[in-house]
């Protein structure tokens, strides 16, 4: 361990821990942006990121907020993120994260829900989007933009400034009256299962006792740089892009964006990578692509590659033995699996995968091509990592062991049961819910079938029918489903989309409801005029849940073709089975 990192015994709350790191390493770069007007990316050190959290901490002050009070966060990943969370937490404000491009009316639930004071948000675009709920954001008595708002029709009200405006020039020094340790610091707010989301309270030892945990099962320092792209308002992002770089005192680069993140990786070269699975099947979906495009022999030096890097990955973790094609690797390194390698940055030490289940296909592949990829698996409510892979024992059909602290077991039905430290305190103002997730012994209910062979813990499936897209967003389909079905037109639907980059529909219509549209079933107008009538119906559900593509047929799903329970039920595997061609087609290219 480098003098550098932060041990766990050092700290107990997130402020402290980021004035310790700013006090025992000043000098090093902390964060790196990319600056529009110069075309450069430009590095904050420690020394500077502290000075800034300051003058956000006067400014909060000034606002006369009371220790405890809610200060929602409304920005893309950036040093203000961070600046705006620190100076909260030193003060003891609770933070509360919004996703930048969440539906207003969800915004509105979570602002009234959680009695939010103060709204920090990126400018422009995000002011116009909090206009349909100009009456929700009442209760505010800041918000802050930060870049300024244009002055114009409607007039801007008074309360709304800009940061620049609001940030005094100086501050003395950081503030530290923040909360305990076992005090809570943030509200994360998760889909629930009725379209409206749930607040997680989350203390400073939940977060800090994860991040410390997590940051053993990989060897970082500071001379590791991270590339952050997932949104911060996701816990994942949050502590395995932030915290962890914090404690290890490494170098967080934010990306310009997802569009732009190839070009990026190039530029930054990141030595650690975090993501969800949509980005490497991406990767995976162009590679297959530009495949289809060149020759035969193309094609075959590529699955060589990854063939015998995969041979190679299992002789290092002691599960294969030594083949002679191995002799071929340096080639085919220089062919193929470094070339691709180099269009990641060429320098990735590690990479974490985790927020949705990771194709093993997918996973074989850029393992074989010598990325060390190792999954992980956790909830918002268990701060959030429960277990990953190691380096010396990645099964990636499976989520790796526990993290130091975090105890797992198998309940009821296969469910897998976890407890420890960073179980979250309860859901906000809910405490029905709580009840219903963890028990009178402190197990939390994650609602994942699993089983542990030898401590390594392996998902196979769902208790309660969740979707996780690719990008890890949870949609709970049959709320989905009851709500399409009021629409008459619907005589049974299904939404799918696990693993998958979007939502889509498998609908039986209504004949008679059908007739009456003046349409064939195979005309190409169809799905523009369903997608209409479903977004009609499920226009109060999260801004992901949203059905991109459908498949309409007029044949009901019968009890005897095996596709409904007696009690009318979906058998949803079943049914996927039965549309393999169809569903195969809603996701072509992606």
């Amino acid at each position: 361990m480098s003098h550098n990192t932060i041990k766990s015994n050092e700290v107990t709350t997130l402020d402290a821990l980021f004035r310790e790191r700013v006090a025992r390493t000043p000098e090093l770069a902390a964060y790196r942006e990319y600056d529009q007007e110069t075309d450069q990316w430009v590095s904050s050190s420690w020394a500077e990121i502290g000075h800034e959290v300051a003058r956000w901490q006067v400014a909060f002050v000034n606002e006369s907020l009371r220790r405890g009070d809610r200060v929602a966060v409304m920005l893309n990943n950036s040093r203000a993120w961070v600046c705006c969370e620190q100076a909260a937490m030193g003060l003891g404000l609770v933070i509360v994260p919004f996703y930048t491009n969440d539906r207003p009316d969800n915004v509105a639930f979570i602002l009234q829900d959680a009695g939010i004071k103060l709204l920090v948000c990126g400018g422009e675009e995000h002011w116009q989007q909090l206009q349909p709920i100009h009456a929700q954001l009442d209760g505010l008595s800041r918000i802050v933009t930060v870049t300024p708002c244009r002055k114009g029709s409607p007039p801007l009200p008074s309360r709304l400034v800009s940061l620049d405006e609001w940030l005094p020039d100086d501050a003395d020094g950081l503030i530290a009256e923040g909360a305990g340790p076992d005090e809570m610091c943030s509200i994360v707010y998760t889909s629930g299962t009725t379209g409206r989301p749930k607040g997680v309270m989350l203390s400073h030892k939940n977060l800090l006792v994860n991040s410390f945990s997590g940051a053993t099962t990989a060897d970082l320092d500071h001379n590791d740089l991270f590339l952050s792209f997932l949104p911060l308002s996701h816990m994942f992002e949050r502590m395995a892009g932030y915290y962890i770089p914090m404690i290890v005192g490494a170098e967080v680069a934010y990306a310009r964006s997802v569009l732009l993140l190839a070009e990026d990786l190039l530029t930054i070269q990141p030595t650690v990578l975090v993501s969800v699975p949509r980005i490497y099947e991406r990767v995976y979906a162009k590679i297959s692509a530009q495949l289809a495009e060149k020759s035969p022999v193309a094609g075959k030096l590529f699955a060589a590659a990854v063939h015998v890097g995969w041979q190679r990955f299992l002789f290092a973790q002691g599960r294969g033995g030594w083949q002679m094609s191995f002799l071929a690797w340096p080639l085919l390194n220089k062919l193929v699996a470094g070339k691709i390698m180099a269009k990641l940055g060429g320098r990735i030490k590690v990479a974490i995968c985790g927020g949705a289940p990771l194709s093993p296909d997918v996973a074989k592949t850029f393992i074989g091509l010598g990325l060390n990829l190792r999954q992980g698996y956790g909830l918002t409510e268990t701060s959030p990592v429960i277990s990953v892979c190691r380096d010396n024992n990645n099964i990636p059909t499976s989520v790796g062991e526990p993290l130091d602290g975090v105890e797992v077991m198998i309940g009821e039905k296969d469910e897998l049961l976890t407890r420890g430290d960073c179980i979250m305190l309860g859901y906000w103002n809910n405490p029905q819910a709580t009840r219903d997730i963890i028990d009178d012994q402190g197990w939390l209910h994650t609602g994942d079938k699993a089983r542990i062979d030898e401590g390594i813990v392996t998902i196979t499936g769902r208790l309660k029918e969740i979707i996780v897209l690719s990008n890890g967003e949870k949609v709970p389909p049959a709320d989905m489903e009851m709500a399409i079905t009021m629409d008459p037109l619907f005589e049974q639907c299904m939404v799918i989309g696990e693993g998958r980059p979007y939502l889509s529909l498998v609908a039986v219509l209504n004949p008679e409801q059908f007739e009456k549209l003046d349409i064939a079933l195979d005309d190409e107008g169809l799905e523009a005029l369903i997608l209409q009538r479903v977004s009609k119906q499920i226009e109060d559900f999260p801004g992901y849940a949203q059905i991109r593509r459908t498949h309409c047929d007029l044949e009901p799903w019968s009890i005897e073709q095996g596709l409904i329970t007696p009690t009318l039920k979906l058998k949803r595997k079943r049914i996927v089975e039965h549309y393999a061609d169809q569903v195969a087609m809603l996701y072509q290219g992606h």
